[in-house]
C-alpha cells in the first residue's frame, strides 16, 4: 500500500493556515478533480465528502487531501470515482455543516458513498456536548440520504486530536479528554445507526512524536497523516463497494 501512495505524493509543497476559530458560513462545493471530465467512465462512483477543514485539506493543496488521496486509492484499485463533491470550511461547527447543506442545491441528490468528519470545532468553540448530540445525529441521517439510505455506504471518521500539535500550546492533557468525549457520542450514535466507523485518532496523537504528520500551519494534518488515514479508510470501503 504505502508503494502505491508513493506515487501520490510527489505533488507541491504545503501551502496556507487558518486557525480553529475561523468561520465561513458560505456553503462550499468543491471540485476537487481537474476539469476534465472527458475521461470519466459514465458508471464511475459518485462520492460526497462532509466536514470542516480536516475534509478540504486546509494547509496543504487539495490533491493531498483525504478525499482526493482516497479517490486515487480507489481508482487505482479498479473503482473509478468522478469528482468528489465536498462541503466543508475550515471552522465549521456541526450546525454550520447542517446549514451549509440546505444551502448547498443538493438536496435530493444521491451518492455511491458518503464520508463525514466533523466535530472539532463543536468541541473548540465550546459548543454543548448535549448540542453535538443532537446535531451530529441530524448530519448523520442525512449523509444516509445522501447514500440513497444505504447504511453500509456511509463513512464516520472520528475526530483528531489538535491537542498534540504546537498549536495547542501544551494544553494536550485537557484538550485529548474533551475530544475523546465529543468522539465517544459520534461513535456511539454511528454505531447505532448501523453505518461504517473509522477510528483515526490514534493516528492524529502519533504526531506528538513525529512533527512530518502536521501542516506548515502547526494545526492541522500533512499529506503524509492524510495518507495514513485513507490506508485505513480504502479497504473498508473497497470491501463494501464489492458485497454490494
Amino acid at each position: 500500500m504505502r508503494l502505491l501512495f508513493s506515487i501520490i505524493f510527489t505533488i507541491t509543497a504545503l501551502s496556507g493556515c487558518a486557525k480553529k476559530g475561523d468561520d465561513n458560513n458560505t456553503p462550499v462545493t468543491i471540485d476537487m478533480n481537474n476539469k476534465d471530465t472527458t475521461t470519466v467512465a459514465a458508471d464511475s462512483l459518485s462520492y460526497l465528502a462532509l466536514g470542516d477543514s480536516y475534509t478540504i485539506g486546509e494547509a496543504v493543496p487539495a490533491s493531498e487531501s483525504f478525499p482526493h488521496q482516497l479517490s486515487i486509492g480507489l481508482t487505482l484499485q479498479k473503482h473509478p470515482i468522478k469528482t468528489p463533491k465536498i462541503i466543508a470550511v475550515t471552522g465549521w461547527t456541526t450546525d454550520n455543516l447542517i446549514s451549509a447543506i440546505d444551502r448547498s442545491g443538493l438536496t435530493g441528490k444521491k451518492y455511491d458513498f458518503v464520508t463525514l468528519l466533523i466535530g472539532v470545532n463543536d468541541q473548540f468553540q465550546h459548543v454543548s456536548q448535549d448540542n453535538y448530540k443532537i446535531k451530529f445525529a441530524q448530519v448523520l441521517n442525512t449523509a444516509i440520504t445522501f447514500a440513497n439510505g444505504d447504511k453500509t455506504r456511509v463513512f464516520v471518521l472520528s475526530i483528531p486530536d489538535y491537542g498534540v500539535t504546537p498549536f495547542a500550546g501544551g494544553n494536550e492533557a485537557s484538550i485529548g479528554p474533551e475530544i475523546d468525549q465529543f468522539n465517544a457520542i459520534n461513535k456511539d450514535i454511528s454505531t447505532k445507526a448501523g453505518v461504517n466507523y473509522l477510528d483515526i485518532t490514534g493516528i492524529s496523537r502519533q504526531a506528538a512524536t513525529d512533527p512530518s504528520l502536521i501542516a506548515n500551519d502547526g494545526l492541522h494534518p500533512s499529506p503524509k497523516m492524510y495518507q495514513l488515514w485513507v490506508e485505513q479508510l480504502l479497504p473498508m470501503i473497497t470491501a463494501k463497494l464489492k458485497v454490494n
